[in-house]
């Protein structure tokens, strides 16, 4: 009788797996209201939004592509792309990896966590491995809902990309799906970092706070005017990288650079969490945090990997300075203008032209010619030439340009009226958007374009 208690003892304490102890803390976060209510607002909220802003007169034509809601449906998606990485997957990264440690301090439940799990190894990788799941199904909501409510709204229609080039359906749809698992990369290095703050701050809220702190300084970072090789070694420039998904051919060379970036972010940020759980005091009721330690083991490794990555950056690539420079700014205005007076002359029903017959060129300078045409700003001022076949005549347009400090840029009309002076231009079947009213175009910052 004494051997089989004794052999019930030894059984009862055998280590959990990890999959029984994922399965475990996937059930206490998705039994959390909070988490539950996260859940519904990614998969319905979205979908409502585009489908209600697509009906309306009114579009958000400051943010890319929703010049383009009443067009298609895939540009809905995208609007929320963009905010999504400025603000919604920031704070969803917070809620639920920010605080997926730290709940245990408050509640005081880590002695029960270690006697049924025995292993801190595995609790971690139970907890990190469940939170992961959590955000990569609120990620899969936003970009799901978004795209079904823009494609039932107003339906699945081309798509016109940032160098003015007209995207078929099918694939405009799997430009979107990738750059909604592209930014999955930024997302996980904040996610690690929601970890580490969790880890290393215990009960103190600036756990949940830290992930979006830090995808604010590098927004703000990213609109200050700082060289190429710091701008692509942030983890935060991943989240506007996949603007360049959308021109032909597409820009991979900044995107993939962030994509690396931000998963290294990850994997440090993850390893410094594991290493600083390991060797915490869980016999300490009143463990408020890591101290001086979350410092010089959380902070100063992430500051480090800063400093190699913008140096690795650096030699790897040829831009310099801002990697906005006229050269640039030029070609871009000009493919764009080509491609969207093409649109404009099928919609006018005038005689079909191609971008070779129109030999569009552009002439820009920054400031009337005062300051050095390379750089951010808003005074920008293109002046577009093309030639008609059989006309004497050159073309021109003008433009005013703002271009932000990640290469995107919107081009506004101004003038002549007839070609680009009016939001609708009158067609057979009714108005319709004037595509050179007002454009979107982005600037590569790396240079590897041939020039010419």
């Amino acid at each position: 009788m004494t051997e089989t208690i004794a052999d019930d003892i030894v059984a009862g304490a055998h280590r959990v797996s990890v999959p029984r102890g994922y399965r475990f803390e996937l059930v206490k976060l998705v039994s959390q209201w909070r988490i539950r209510l996260l859940v519904l607002a990614c998969w319905i909220a979205p979908a409502l939004f585009v489908a209600a802003v697509s009906q309306q007169s009114s579009l958000p034509s400051d943010t890319l592509f929703g010049r383009w809601m009443h067009t298609t449906g895939w540009a809905g998606s995208l609007v929320v792309l963009g905010f999504a990485g400025t603000w919604a997957l920031p704070l969803l990264t917070s809620v639920v990896a920010g605080d997926v440690f730290a709940s245990e301090d408050r509640l005081g439940t880590w002695r029960h966590l270690l006697v049924a799990v025995r292993s801190p190894r595995r609790i971690f990788a139970a907890k990190a491995l469940a939170s992961l799941t959590v955000i990569l199904l609120l990620v899969a909501g936003l970009a799901c809902s978004s795209a079904a409510g823009g494609v039932v709204a107003v339906g699945n229609q081309p798509l016109v990309g940032l160098d003015g080039q007209l995207l078929t359906p099918a694939d405009a749809g799997g430009r979107v799906l990738l750059a909604w698992v592209c930014v999955l990369a930024p997302t996980l290095a904040l996610a690690a970092i929601g970890l580490l703050g969790s880890v290393a701050l215990g009960r103190s809220p600036m756990g949940l706070l830290l992930p979006p702190l830090v995808a604010l300084a590098m927004q703000v970072a990213q609109m200050l005017p700082l060289p190429v090789a710091v701008r692509l070694a942030l983890p935060g420039y991943a989240f506007t990288a996949w603007n360049g998904l959308f021109t032909s051919p597409a820009q991979v060379g900044p995107l993939l650079i962030g994509i690396v970036v931000s998963l290294v972010w990850a994997v440090l940020a993850t390893a410094l969490a594991y290493l600083l759980f390991l060797r915490r005091d869980f016999t300490n009721l009143a463990y408020d945090g890591c101290g001086r330690s979350a410092i010089t083991t959380g902070l100063l490794p992430l500051a480090g990997l800063a400093a190699l990555t913008v140096a690795v950056v650096a030699v790897a690539t040829p831009s310099t300075g801002s990697g906005i420079e006229q050269d640039k700014v030029q070609r871009s205005v000009a493919t764009a203008f080509a491609h969207l007076y093409r649109m404009q002359t099928q919609q006018l029903n005038r005689p079909a032209v191609t971008e070779a017959h129109l030999r569009v060129t552009a002439a820009c300078n920054k400031s009337g010619g005062q300051v050095a045409p390379e750089g951010a700003g808003n005074d920008w001022r293109c002046v577009v030439t093309w030639h008609l076949p059989g006309v004497a005549a050159t073309g021109t347009a003008i433009y005013q340009l703002d271009v932000a400090s990640d290469g995107r840029f919107v081009a506004d009309g101004d003038g002549p009226k007839e070609v680009n002076g009016y939001f609708l231009v009158r067609t057979p079947i009714g108005d319709a958007p004037n595509p050179l009213w007002q454009f979107d175009g982005n600037v590569e910052l790396l240079d590897t374009t041939p020039k010419g």
